[in-house]
């Protein structure tokens, strides 16, 4: 019987697959999964009192609930109740609530449907210690739409806390990723 290979070829042969596929393991040796961000420069945070300069009373309350939660569930910040004890201060300001119609009757299109509700915010944040600003004024948008089938006011309402969760989410990657 005559095999394809000979026994000094099939060694050849599995070596080199056998270091190729080493060769290729060992290059995802280092990966890690997950974001891994330079260490903080403070430990402890204030999240100073939310400002609200947009056209939307009802935001400040689900915004600082939403961003205290979205810092509180990081093991890597702790909340401090006051300004003199955090080692940083976060300031937050909406400053804009917009609404932007995304379709409309086919019959008459004077009457918009659905919109885009977008809040924007001003971050600073401010470590104590040195009074080095990390970041100053940096805009952070969340956007969502709502179907304003059974009333505007009634959609923009029942939005606001996803509104708010999703901008919590992006101030507090803001806060705790690379600046």
């Amino acid at each position: 019987m005559i095999l394809p290979f000979s026994t000094s070829r099939l060694r050849v042969l599995i070596t080199g697959l056998g270091l190729t596929g080493l060769f290729l393991a060992s290059g995802c040796s280092n990966y890690h999964l997950g974001t891994k961000s330079a260490p903080l420069l403070f430990k402890s945070l204030f999240i100073a009192p939310v400002v609200n300069t947009a056209a939307v009373p009802q935001a400040v309350v689900p915004v600082s609930t939403a961003i205290r939660t979205a810092l509180m569930n990081n093991p890597r910040v702790q909340l401090s109740a006051t300004s003199d004890t955090a080692d940083a201060i976060i300031e937050v300001t909406l400053v804009k609530y917009g609404r932007d119609f995304t379709a409309v009757l086919p019959t008459d299109t004077a009457l918009a449907r659905k919109f885009d509700i977008t809040l924007t915010a001003i971050c600073t944040l401010t470590h104590q210690g040195t009074g080095r600003v990390l970041f100053a004024n940096r805009e952070i948008k969340s956007t969502r739409q709502i179907f304003v089938d059974g009333g505007q006011n009634p959609a923009e309402y029942q939005v606001m806390p996803q509104l708010a969760d999703d901008l919590a989410r992006r101030i507090a990657h803001a806060v705790l990723d690379v600046w």
